[in-house]
């Protein structure tokens, strides 16, 4: 309770009188909405009998809000003042730009970046996920060395801002994904509808980091894995999610191995579960690469150029390169 009323005192003292606090209560089973009932009565409780994970929780939030902008922030953060007005600003700069993030850095360690967010979200051509800031488990001390505003491939679930009706006809989040990855397929498909996305890192948000969903979770595994590669599956042509389906394949199967070799087995297991998952719903890979056909105003090509070309865990585990700036110069 003390986390979410920590972000609430935070939003309503950084927050404009204009902007309408919708909480999500995602299923929850103690006493905290009715305690933020009472000492939050301004702030509007949405409520789901059950736990519908990030992509449901945030879909049925984005639902009931009635402004053109929608502001999706995990509970478990604070913010510096006029950070939502310097998102604003950026994202109505350019009708092109779907969405906008701010810096993230980490609530105990407030001169370090977060793990999840930094300074703005890219991707490899095997979907494996970085941030400017943060690549694996290597985290970088803020120096002011990501300040300058540039264009990302994805923001941040922790903190963005993006247009409701941009949201709305992208389909809001894919809830089969259920946690983790739902922001960087919303995001593919806003590069695939020819949208931009930006980091604002002039606006500061800190991070707790793994409330809900511990790190060392093979659930956690499960989840990245299963989406990471069900992007892979989908969201690029057939002739891309082909020819880049076996590296990927040969990469999983080295991760295993390195789970067993450090005595994780139920990691392990979470990739199997992953794979296992993937063969037995034809049916949703289908159906997923039918709707983004529908969406899709540019070619892969185009959204490839925003991709990072090599391979992230060759450049990170081989060639020891731990630095974002090491394996993507900043501009």
């Amino acid at each position: 309770m003390e986390v979410l009323t920590d972000c609430l005192a935070s939003l309503q003292q950084t927050a404009g009188d204009d902007v309408e606090i919708i909480l999500v209560d995602n299923g929850s089973t103690d006493d905290s909405i009715s305690r933020v009932n009472e000492e939050y009565p301004a702030v509007r409780v949405v409520s789901s009998p059950d736990n519908r994970g990030y992509a449901g929780g945030c879909n049925l939030g984005a639902g009931q809000a009635r402004a053109p902008f929608l502001l999706f922030l995990n509970n478990d953060t604070t913010h510096e003042d006029l950070w939502i007005e310097k998102l604003l600003k950026i994202l109505t700069s350019d009708d092109r730009i779907s969405s906008v993030q701010p810096k993230i850095l980490n609530y105990f360690q407030k001169d370090h970046f977060d793990y999840s967010g930094g300074c703005g979200g890219f991707m490899d051509l095997l979907v494996f996920p970085f941030v400017r800031g943060r690549i694996f488990d290597t985290i970088e001390k803020d120096l002011g060395q990501y300040d300058d505003p540039r264009e990302i491939f994805w923001a941040s679930g922790t903190a963005f801002l993006t247009r409701r009706e941009i949201f709305q006809n992208m389909g809001g989040f894919d809830e089969t994904l259920f946690a983790h990855m739902e922001e960087i397929d919303y995001h593919w498909k806003c590069h695939l509808a020819g949208y931009r996305v930006l980091a604002v890192p002039s606006a500061v948000v800190y991070h707790r980091g793994a409330v809900t969903l511990p790190a060392a979770s093979p659930l956690k595994t499960y989840l990245n894995h299963r989406n990471s590669f069900l992007l892979l599956l989908t969201n690029y042509n057939p002739v891309n999610s082909f020819f880049l389906f076996f590296p990927r394949l040969l990469l999983e199967l080295v991760s295993f191995c390195r789970e067993l070799l450090s005595l994780r087995p139920h990691h392990a297991q979470a990739h199997i579960r992953s794979l296992f998952w993937l063969l037995t719903h034809p049916g949703i890979i289908t159906r997923r690469r039918r709707k983004l056909r529908a969406l899709r105003k540019i070619s892969d090509e185009a959204v490839m150029r925003k991709i990072y070309k090599g391979s992230l865990v060759v450049q990170y585990y081989l060639q020891k390169k731990r630095y974002f700036s090491r394996i993507l110069p900043t501009d």
